[in-house]
């Protein structure tokens, strides 16, 4: 998104510490050049000085962070007369926790919608509790590419191909993810003459932003049977892979929005359920929810204009609103003290706590031993101590957990 506001930005990335950082190399696949990159925990980065310098901070986080990093921000730049102008929004789809994320957003000022449908459900919520609507303004997916499927291009460079993109936990369990799998497998076989793609998001021992137990790589490791030669796992930036793909098929995946952006057939999968937990339900009504056994059978759906338009896929230069609110905030004079929506007035039961997790106090302070960690006192030392625990800790999550589930029938 930082990408999308001027031609030639100064990014400087600010990574928080935990089991979702991402790596260099998932870092380099999608495109990401940065002039510096750092690594800290909330409290080192709400309290960065060199957060003064930036025109601009886009909180790309969870709710709950997004939250601290607010309070945080309000502390320190407080009554001050010149702050950064901090946008804030969704990584993806909004299926689920609409109330709860908006809330823990708002203070900011700016709250990306990615389509319209979001941007009349966000001012909604923020109209319904008296907070101001002017944040919202309505963007798009920052990933979606300007690249139009051509079907003509099938055969003449690649064989039809079909891209299954993996979710890191849609579906959550062995079983289901072991059924996805098998079906790929299956269909490759049902059909030699396509090739069969598994798109995996991170390599084993690696992390998105949610826990990846059961790998699908590792998953079909363990199975009891030879795989077809036209099935293979890839990796990589996922704009490049769909320059070969001619059926994108997943649960629920945001590749599917860039592959119906693109016009490309996309089967949202219906085999375990169009449910809620599975985030599926969010396409009923694009005309493209359909089962590995119609895709089997030739199905090739396409997504319905006006269900794209509502999802605001179609929009053309989707960033000029927020490029003009943007200018005018950086430009303002002055801007308001940042005021978070959650205070120890209105939520006493849920903000220290939540506040706490990320190491601030109920005023986004620095808790004490937060603030030690933030002025370095613990040295080198223990910031390798740390970075060897969380690869400890995701190597635990990706290779022994996944062992004693298995072992225990869990």
């Amino acid at each position: 998104m930082a990408q999308r506001l001027h031609p030639y930005p100064e990014l400087h990335a600010h990574m928080l510490n935990g089991r979702s950082t991402p790596t260099a190399r998932q870092m380099a696949e999608v495109g990401i050049r940065t002039a510096s990159i750092s690594h800290s925990s909330v409290a080192e980065f709400v309290t960065d000085p060199e957060l003064a310098h930036a025109d601009v901070l886009i909180v790309g986080g969870v709710g709950g962070t997004t939250q601290a990093v607010l309070h945080g921000l309000a502390r320190s730049f407080g009554d001050a007369p010149r702050r950064p102008a901090v946008v804030t929004g969704y990584v993806g789809v909004v299926y689920e926790n609409l109330t709860d994320g908006l809330l823990l957003r708002a203070g900011a000022d700016v709250v990306l919608a990615n389509s319209p449908f979001d941007a009349r459900r966000f001012r909604e919520v923020y109209r319904g509790l008296g907070i101001g609507e002017h944040s919202v303004v309505q963007t798009a997916l920052p990933f979606l590419a300007d690249r139009v499927y051509d079907p003509a291009r099938t055969g003449a460079t690649h064989p039809f191909t079909v891209t299954f993109a993996v979710q890191p936990s849609v579906p959550e369990d062995r079983e289901g993810r072991l059924y996805v799998l098998r079906r790929a497998i299956q269909h490759a076989r049902l059909r030699p003459g396509r090739e069969v793609l598994i798109k995996l998001r991170s390599k084993p021992g690696e992390q998105t932003t949610h826990v990846e137990a059961y790998h699908y790589e590792t998953l079909a490791e363990q199975l009891d049977e030879s795989l077809p030669p036209n099935l293979h796992f890839v990796y990589g930036n996922m704009g490049e892979v769909l320059d070969r793909t001619d059926l994108m098929v997943t649960v629920s995946s945001t590749a599917a929005l860039e592959s119906m952006h693109r016009g490309i057939p996309t089967a949202i999968l219906s085999d375990l359920g169009v449910r809620e937990p599975h985030g599926n339900h969010y396409f009923t009504g694009s005309g493209c929810v359909v089962s590995w056994n119609e895709i089997d059978e030739d199905a090739l759906p396409y997504a319905r204009p006006g269900w794209l338009e509502e999802q605001g896929i179609l929009a053309r230069d989707p960033y000029a609103q927020l490029r003009d609110r943007v200018v005018g905030l950086v430009n303002a004079p002055a801007l308001p003290p940042i005021q978070p929506y959650y205070t120890m007035q209105n939520a006493p039961g849920y903000l220290p706590k939540l506040l706490a997790r990320r190491g601030l106090d109920p005023n986004g302070a620095p808790l004490p031993h937060a603030a030690a960690t933030a002025r370095g006192r613990h040295g080198l030392l223990t910031r390798a101590s740390r970075k060897a625990l969380r690869r400890a800790y995701r190597f635990g999550v990706q290779n022994v957990a996944p062992r004693i589930q298995r072992w225990g029938g869990l």
